[in-house]
């Protein structure tokens, strides 16, 4: 993995993180203060500053309430994990608003896949 990747990686798990962390209420001084560790440590996690190692990431799934599979799937670019994700987002809603959304992914996908025509000039 270069360099481009593991910085990259390194934001997307610290998204994950933050968006877990969100999610649960917490402020990163409550986060810092269950993991031992000072407030500056999990805001650097979260800007993708530094990636946790295992243990640490575990950790946070704890605090989270989460699997660390979840914040790995949040942060990967692997499409069966992002897949995941989108089904994820769609199982709690009812079946008229997975529809619109899925209308907008094809719309939007059918859009951005086709050539730009500002190029064949």
């Amino acid at each position: 993995m270069n360099k481009t990747e593991q910085k990259r990686l390194a934001s997307n798990i610290g998204r994950a993180i933050a968006k877990q962390r969100i999610r649960s209420h917490l402020t990163q001084e409550e986060v810092a203060e269950r993991l031992g560790i000072g407030n500056e440590a999990v805001s650097r996690i979260e800007r993708g500053r530094v990636i946790p190692n295992i243990v640490r990431l575990l950790q946070l799934a704890d605090i989270f309430n989460c699997e660390a599979a979840v914040l790995l799937g949040e942060a990967s670019v692997h499409l069966d994990d992002q897949t995941s994700r989108v089904k994820h987002l769609l199982a709690p809603l009812d079946t008229s608003d997975r529809q619109l959304l899925l209308d907008i992914i094809e719309r939007l996908s059918s859009r951005l896949n086709k050539p730009d025509d500002t190029l064949i000039k």
